[in-house]
Parts: structure tokens; C-alpha cells; sequence
């Protein structure tokens, strides 16, 4: 069963996962089939969730049929289009642009790698693309799919370890 985007308003929607229904956030600038690194876009497709990261110090590890991987300090995101680990898991200190995984915020407490642009990477066709912790106010995201914490804890509950995502053209 897939992960559904539904009722889509701008950068607000619902995700949908069998009888769960939640509110999310998404990119700045809504949807696109043509996801570009930068847009601040959430790109439309349907994709497998990889695995997941969670912070230790901030959570106990939750349950989830995916891979679950602790944060730590040093771990990042390479979001540079013209470096050979473009939007592949990296160690910092890295010398090219970067995500930082361990935030200071709440953000990336629990972060689901979405199977976006990996399988090729295509360089400049955007990276990083994440379910993660929402802003207050469901704020938008720069193209990841954010929700608020206790309902991603239960989605994670729920899925399967081949779960995918279908976010479809709005």
C-alpha cells in the first residue's frame, strides 16, 4: 500500500496511508514534474523510502520496518549538483554544500530518505528530498514532505519496508 499526497493547496496537503490521515507540508514552490536543484519544489512521482535517521539524544528508536540508522553529529547530505556524492549521505566535515543532518532545530529529529533522484543520480535534478518534522504552522519545507512529529512517529509505526510515496502533479 502507498503513502498518498491528497487534497493538495499550495504548499499544504493531506498524506494518506491506509486509514491514517494526516496534515503536511511541502516545498515553497508546490509540486513540479521538473524538479531542479534549489527550486524549493516537492517533485511529483511515486518513490520507495529508503530509510530512516533519527536522533538519539532527542528520541528512542522508533518503530519501523525501514533501515534505521541513529544521527550523529557529523552526518550530512551532499546537495552540491557538480560533486561526485551529489545527493548521497556524507561525512562532515565535507567540502562541498551540504545538508547537516543533526540540526538544532527539530527538524531532522526523524528524517525518511525518499528514493528521489538515487537510482540514477542525475546531477542538478535536485537532492535531499525527506520526510521530515514540520515547522509549526505546517510552514513550507524546501521540497521535502513535513509533517508534525507525533503523526510521523505513527506513519513509521505503520508502514512497511517496501512502502513507497506517491505525490502526484497538482
Amino acid at each position: 500500500m502507498d503513502i498518498e499526497i491528497t487534497d493538495i493547496d499550495g504548499t499544504r496537503a493531506k498524506l494518506r496511508y491506509g486509514t491514517l490521515t494526516f496534515d503536511c507540508a511541502l516545498g515553497k514552490a508546490g509540486i513540479t514534474t521538473h524538479k531542479r536543484e534549489g527550486d524549493h519544489a516537492t517533485p511529483a512521482g511515486r518513490f520507495p523510502l529508503r530509510k530512516l535517521y533519527f536522533r538519539p539524544d532527542r528520541l528512542t528508536q522508533p518503530p519501523c520496518a525501514l533501515p534505521i540508522t541513529e544521527i550523529e553529529t557529523l552526518d550530512g547530505w551532499c546537495d552540491a549538483p557538480d560533486h561526485a556524492l551529489y545527493n548521497q549521505y556524507v561525512r562532515l566535515p565535507f567540502d562541498a554544500s551540504h545538508e547537516q543532518l543533526w540540526r538544532t532545530d527539530e527538524l531532522y529529529d526523524l528524517v525518511v530518505v525518499l528514493g528521489y533522484n538515487d537510482d540514477p543520480v542525475v546531477p542538478s535534478a535536485g537532492s535531499c528530498i525527506f520526510m521530515h518534522v514540520a515547522r509549526d504552522g505546517y510552514s513550507p519545507t524546501e521540497g521535502c514532505v513535513a509533517l508534525e512529529k507525533g503523526d510521523l512517529l505513527e506513519l513509521l509505526a505503520a508502514i512497511g519496508k517496501e512502502s513507497f510515496i506517491n505525490i502526484p502533479q497538482s
